[in-house]
């Protein structure tokens, strides 16, 4: 893989992270990772900074939680479409119970203080810089409740500053 500057991408980010989904990722050689499949989030820059970030959103009971909480990065992933077989599998089954990375045929990578999978055709490579978990009381919409927390079980908001870009190939530089 190499690192490309995010300034010479050209994808399109609703689709990138809906479309094509992402591998969340998070933890270290000695102490284990994990990973899951996600296909919310956002892309952009914030606070007046030209410096690219990625927000993700994780429930408190996804396993992932525990090492994006424990780590000071995550990394987002995006696989081949050959992957989806695998990135369906990712997101459905938990590691708690099972080594869900090795069965899904994946090669973790530890570097940089993080870790991504060898197979990934673009890794976004981020250091947490805000976290803070979605309000009730923030919501404006009694139905976004009502339909994705009838537990009221709120995600968690990371926002990560993305302090490197690898491709695998040329596929999202201009």
């Amino acid at each position: 893989m190499k690192e490309i500057n995010y300034k010479d991408m050209s994808f399109n980010p609703f689709n990138l992270i809906s479309g094509e989904w992402m591998l969340v990722t998070a933890g270290n050689e000695q102490d284990g990772c994990n990973t899951m499949t996600a296909s919310w989030g956002h892309l952009g820059c914030l606070w007046g900074h030209n410096d690219p970030t990625a927000v993700i959103y994780l429930r408190p009971s996804r396993y992932t939680k525990q090492f994006v909480d424990r780590e000071d990065f995550f990394t987002l992933c995006v696989m081949d479409k050959s992957f989806k077989k695998q990135m369906a599998y990712l997101g459905s089954v938990s590691g708690r119970d099972e080594d869900k990375i090795a069965k899904a045929g994946l090669t973790p990578v530890f570097a940089d203080g993080s870790v991504y999978f060898e197979e990934a055709k673009l890794v976004l490579v981020c250091k947490k810089i805000y976290q803070s978990e979605l309000q009730e009381s923030g919501f404006l919409y009694q139905e976004t409740i009502d339909k994705n927390y009838p537990q009221r079980d709120f995600h968690t908001m990371y926002v990560g500053k993305i302090e490197k870009i690898l491709v695998r190939d040329d596929e999202y530089l201009k």
